[in-house]
């Protein structure tokens, strides 16, 4: 069974603020995600610590 979590991000391109949905039943994540206003490629990097907290970095390519 797979836990969902809405998260908001801003896209490091455009600047618009976006919502991806992570899966925290699969701890630490690494994954490109395209944003859904300019369909450019953010590098998402997520981290959840051991009391289930979550943080998302979004990088650019040239980042």
């Amino acid at each position: 069974m797979s836990l969902l979590d809405a998260h908001l991000i801003g896209c490091p391109y455009c600047g618009e603020q976006i919502e991806i949905l992570i899966d925290v039943s699969a701890g630490d994540q690494d994954y490109i995600e395209d944003c859904q206003v300019c369909c450019k490629p953010i590098n998402l990097s997520i981290h959840i610590d051991h009391e289930g907290d979550l943080s998302v970095s979004a990088r650019s390519d040239d980042e």
